[in-house]
Formats: C-alpha cells, structure tokens, sequence
C-alpha cells in the first residue's frame, strides 16, 4: 500500500511529464534552422542578470516547451523545494541534515537557520578566523619552525576537498588583482593517494617555508590522512617533530583526532554536516587556502558573487531565472531527448578546471537510480559532464559532437579577458580570435551544413556524405563580462543550483553519495590482504577467480618490496 502510494509521487506520473514526453513528437518535426528565423523565440530565450547574459535560444525547445517545462516545474513542488532548502529543512533526508551552502556566503546580517538556529554568526565567526590567520602568516608574523615566512601551501584534500579551491585557484592564478596579491606565493594541491601525487607537491619546496593544510570533516578519510601523515614525515624529518604544529593547520571539526595528529586544536578551522564536500569551496575548505594565496578580501568578491546568484535563484521568477533556466533545459535533455550527456565548454583557459569540478557537483549529486523515498527510477536522471576549454576541445573530441552522437553543449564566453595580447598588423586581438570561434561554434552546431550546400560549392560527390553536418545539436551560451573572483563565483553557483533545479525535479536526493561507500569497503578488505601477504607471505584468499589472480600477479611483482620497509619519501 506504501508503495503504491510512494509511485504515484513520481514526477513521471504526473500529466506536466507526459505533456512533454508527447511533445518531444513536435520537436522532432522541427529544426533549429528554422527556430533560429523565429526573431521572437530567440528574445524570449535571452536572460540577463548582474551583468551574465544567458542565451538558450540554441536549444531544441519553443515557446510551448518552456511553458509545458514550467508546469512540470510546478509539478515538481520546485519553489517550495528551493525554499524548504533556503530555510534548513532537513532535505538531505537519507542523512538527515539541512542543505545550507548558501550560508557560507551570506551576508553577516542575514538570518538562516538549521534545527531552530541561525548559522550566519557560526560561518562568519570562522571567516573572521581565516581572515586573521591568512593575513599573519602573508604579512610574516607567523613563521615556520626556523623563523623562516611560510610563503607555500599545499593543501591536501580529496574529491569536494579538492576540485572546488583547485578550480577556483586555477581561474585566479591569472587574474591582474589576484596576481599582485598572490606575488612570491605558491598553492599547491595533493589529493591522489598515489605516491606520484606527493612526489609532484612537495617537488622544489622547503618545508621551512611550507604550511600544510589537511582538510578532512571526520579526520579519518583514508587517503588524506596517509597523504597528512607523509606531509607529516617530510616536515618532521627536515625540521624535528615539534615543527608539524608550526606547519600543519586543518580544515575539521574532530578536534580530538587533530590534536592527536599534532596539530593545534586552535589551528583547526570547522565547517559542519549540513556543508556536503561537494558544495564546500566556500567554506573553510576551499576560503582557508585561497586567501592564504590570494589574500581574504579576495575570497570575498569570491562570495559576494555567489551570493548574488543565490539571492537571484531564491526570488528570480522562473522564466528570468538562469539556475532554474539550465535546470530545466538539462531535465529537458536528459529525459526527453534522450540526451545523457553534456559538455561543458569554456572559452577561457582560466577555466580549465571548471569542468572537472562540475563533473563531481553534477554526477555525485544527480547520478541516481532511486527517488528520495526509495522508488527506482523508471526514466533517466543524472547527466555525464566532461569538458575542456575552447578551442583546445574544437582539436579533441567536437568531431564527435558535429558529426557523431547529440551531446548538448554549454558554451561559456569571457568579454574581456583577463591578459589581453594585441600584436600590430593582426587583424583581431588573441581574445577576439579566441571568441571568433565562442561564437561560430554554436551556430555550426545549430545549422550544420547541407548536401545542397556542398553541390553549390562544387565538393566531389563522394565526399558529400562525409562532408555533411546534420546539424540541430543544442546548446546555449553564458557571457560573462570579465573574470574576476565575483564572476567566478556567480558561475560556481550558477552550476551548483542548476544541479539542485535537476534533482527537485528527478525527486531525488542531490545531496547524498551513498555510491562512493561500496568500493571504499572493498578496498578495506583489499588493504588487509596486502598487509598479510606482504608481512607474513600469506596466500590470496577470500576473492573471485579474476582478483585473486590479479592481486597474486601484483603481489609476485612487487616481492622486492620488504616486509617491514624504512621510511622513504619522494625523491624529485
């Protein structure tokens, strides 16, 4: 009876969905050719807010799929969804916990609150402490070990711990602001657990001038807690012991295991459970570092931005709001068209590693197969993301999306580029030759090119089919006016809203990864096999055929490896 009652609850249930599982007939009589003449349409699809200009008028969609599309929204309890986030519900139902990382960008004197509490004067009591820290050890008084100013960071963290500050220190590494602020300093990552990974951090550094930051909620994620504890040994071997206090902080909230590890308990910066790792660059995980790099105020604009789209996603009415607009589309694309993948393409090398970071937002919150009660899914939800900027994608893998399967494409374009380059004679700047190509791919991938065409320009017959682009592959375009730590952060939550948008609409929970738990357990077993194999040469056991074999092959050569090794680090 529960059950029965719980299937009625899926949005594909609803007559919203089979509207446009109906409608998906009329697009396909449709071309974006055609569309495009449609001067109407393409206004309508045109969004612009704080200075982004958001253009979907390359989409497969008209006028009648965003109504149909703000009815399934309707269906899907959207606005009530996005509130019941803002106001701390406990919406991470399998966990239990509030979605709150709009908090940690809100302004000082606003009100949200968690289970009865307002969580601002928390977030801003921990900002207050990394503005402070961050400005003694830059300004040199707070010194390592040997009196020497710590002027490199390696932060060590994996998976939300990692890609956000990574993708945000990548996107200011070139920034004219951020560089004065970041002269004579270096920030490094180190997330793999492979010793390759330590080996590249640590390569050219002195641990007399190198502060380590270990970011790790519980204080027991595997990986990280090796990678610390080699830092560890590397700090302690040149310096003695007694230096890791001087060098080591950490982003957590287990003070007990901080201290034990020896590091200062007041060296420790907290972030809390309704922050998902995913969704934490904007806490003590990605705020700490960058403004040891780049000073705090900074960080701030970094916020600021944010913040704006969160205010902008709250209030905006859904058809000027630019989160909600990409959720839609995406849902659109996904489960409609049956598009599964999408490509994010940014027009700025600054944004390298934007991509891999949405990667994680989007496919650890959406890549779901049950609904938030427990109901498998009987439609496809969750997009595969990957992505790489332009135009070094045009010369990798835009064959396939002219030529080959339908893949929905995000074009993300930069007015004004963050290090111009103007040479005499040329007949348009770097960045204009850079946007030449922002701007003629979409269209390429909207018109295509016809066998017509290619007849009036005299191609050989054979080569026709070849030549041939089909065209009507969607995309759409966001134009941000320069790159500046606030744009990067109206673009970061510009994204992770998209992401929520599509998860209220799935009725699933975006805020939990229950998926990343089964081959961590594994691994455990793994781990202790290794150690009794190595150690007391006992044979492989308790595995199928094919991991037994191969961890027998690897264990065989690897022999030379002592049982009990001496302590040895990277050597570069």
């Amino acid at each position: 009876m529960v059950l029965r009652w719980l299937r009625t609850t899926l949005i594909c249930d609803t007559q919203p969905w089979k509207d446009l599982k109906a409608h998906v007939e009329d697009i396909k009589k449709t071309h974006l050719r055609d569309l495009m003449n449609d001067k109407e349409r393409c206004e309508s699809m045109m969004v612009e807010f704080d200075g982004m200009f958001l253009d979907y008028s390359r989409q497969c969609a008209t006028l009648d799929t965003m109504a149909k599309l703000y009815k399934l929204a309707e269906a899907a309890s959207l606005k009530q969804q996005i509130n019941r986030m803002y106001s701390g519900e406990h919406i991470n139902s399998t966990e239990n916990r509030s979605v709150l990382h709009v908090a940690l960008r809100a302004p000082r004197d606003a009100v949200i609150n968690s289970d009865g509490k307002n969580v601002v004067p928390d977030v801003w009591k921990v900002l207050d402490k990394i503005r402070d820290f961050s400005e003694k050890v830059r300004s040199g008084s707070w010194v390592g070990a040997t009196g020497k100013p710590l002027k490199d960071v390696i932060a060590i963290g994996i998976g939300g711990s990692f890609l956000g500050p990574l993708f945000v220190h990548t996107a200011l590494q070139t920034d004219p602001e951020a560089v004065e602020f970041a002269k004579g300093r270096q920030l490094r990552f180190l997330a793999n657990v492979d010793p390759i990974d330590v080996a590249r951090s640590i390569a050219g550094l002195n641990p007399e001038t190198t502060l380590v930051v270990v970011v790790s909620k519980t204080f027991t994620t595997a990986e990280t807690m090796l990678n610390a504890r080699t830092i560890r040994e590397w700090i302690s071997s040149a310096l003695g012991p007694s230096a890791v206090a001087k060098h080591m902080v950490a982003v957590s909230t287990n003070l007990t295991l901080v201290e034990k590890f020896g590091i200062d308990p007041n060296n420790a910066f907290a972030f809390w459970d309704w922050v998902g790792g995913r969704y934490s660059v904007c806490s003590a995980v990605g705020v700490l570092p960058l403004s040891l790099q780049y000073g705090f105020s900074i960080v701030e604009k970094f916020l600021k931005g944010a913040s704006s789209i969160d205010d902008h996603f709250r209030s905006a009415p859904f058809e000027k709001n630019i989160p909600v607009l990409l959720g839609l589309l995406s849902v659109w694309n996904v489960s409609f068209l049956g598009y599964p993948a999408r490509a994010i393409l940014p027009y700025s090398q600054a944004l390298e590693k934007f991509a891999p970071h949405i990667q994680q937002v989007s496919m650890e919150s959406n890549g779901k197969g049950v609904s938030i009660d427990g109901v498998p899914l009987p439609y496809e939800a969750g997009e595969i993301d990957f992505g790489e900027p332009g135009t070094n994608g045009q010369h990798s893998f835009y064959q396939l999306i002219h030529q080959g399967r339908v893949i929905p494409c995000d074009f993300i374009g930069i007015v004004k580029s963050q290090q111009p380059v103007y040479l005499k004679g040329e007949v348009v700047s770097n960045h204009d030759e850079l946007m030449s190509n922002f701007f003629a791919q979409p269209d390429a991938l909207a018109y295509g090119k016809t066998a017509e065409q290619l007849l009036k320009e005299n191609v050989s017959q054979h080569l026709i089919p070849h030549k041939t682009f089909s065209g009507n592959r969607p995309s759409l375009s966001l134009l941000l006016p320069s790159l500046g730590a606030y744009n990067i952060g109206q673009l970061l939550a510009s994204y992770e809203h998209r992401v929520a948008v599509e998860g209220f609409v799935w009725g699933i929970n975006s805020f939990d990864q229950w998926g990343v738990e089964l081959g961590k357990s594994l691994a455990t077993q793994v781990r202790k096999q290794l150690n009794a194999s190595r150690t007391k040469s006992e044979p492989v056991e308790g595995f199928n055929f094919s991991t037994s074999k191969l961890l027998t092959r690897y264990l065989q050569a690897s022999s030379d490896i002592p049982a009990d090794p001496p302590t040895l680090l990277p050597r570069i």
